[in-house]
């Protein structure tokens, strides 16, 4: 697939922590799920752009599970790897995890997302990435899932346009 050497999962897994203030809040006084999005693509992207060794873009968000509320005054931490890689696409899967900033209590897990950023040269195009190398069996796992997603993703990009091409054809254009 390419002659770029790999990269174990470890080479650019990170994590980003960030304490939740009322600027972060929605009408409902906890944490507004696009303040976490944002964290989500942040940590992604950083991981994204050191595997790949230089810019990569946000090309879709897979998936995005809010599994309870983030409060004020929680410590947030964001945890991202590598998952998967193809040519120039690369799946980061994300973890979300809160603490409260004053409290001896572990980190719950509060979301989890996955997204496939895009490596992109200096004109934006895109460029060839290092193919990733799962290190444990966790690794392993998530990278057969994260070619299941790719396999269902492709799926529904290709029957959406079956569907429109038949409607055109069909003269129902929208």
């Amino acid at each position: 697939m390419t002659d770029l050497p790999g990269k174990p999962t470890s080479a650019s897994r990170t994590t980003l922590s960030h304490i939740m203030t009322t600027h972060d809040t929605n009408l409902l006084g906890t944490v507004h799920g696009g303040v976490i999005m944002k964290l989500v693509d942040d940590a992604a992207g950083a991981v994204a752009g050191r595997h790949s060794g230089g810019p990569a873009v946000t090309a879709s968000m897979d998936e995005m599970a809010f599994l309870m509320p983030v409060r004020v005054g929680d410590l947030v931490h964001v945890k991202a790897q590598v998952n998967w890689t193809g040519r120039s696409s690369m799946e980061v899967g994300v973890r979300v995890l809160a603490e409260r900033w004053n409290e001896s209590t572990p980190a719950q897990q509060v979301g989890s997302a996955y997204l496939v950023f895009a490596a992109v040269d200096a004109d934006g195009k895109p460029r060839t990435v290092p193919p990733v190398i799962p290190e444990t069996e966790r690794d392993e796992r998530r990278y057969q899932e994260a070619q299941i997603r790719r396999t269902h993703r492709l799926a529904r990009r290709r029957a959406i346009m079956d569907l429109r091409e038949k409607r055109s054809a069909e003269g129902l254009d929208d």
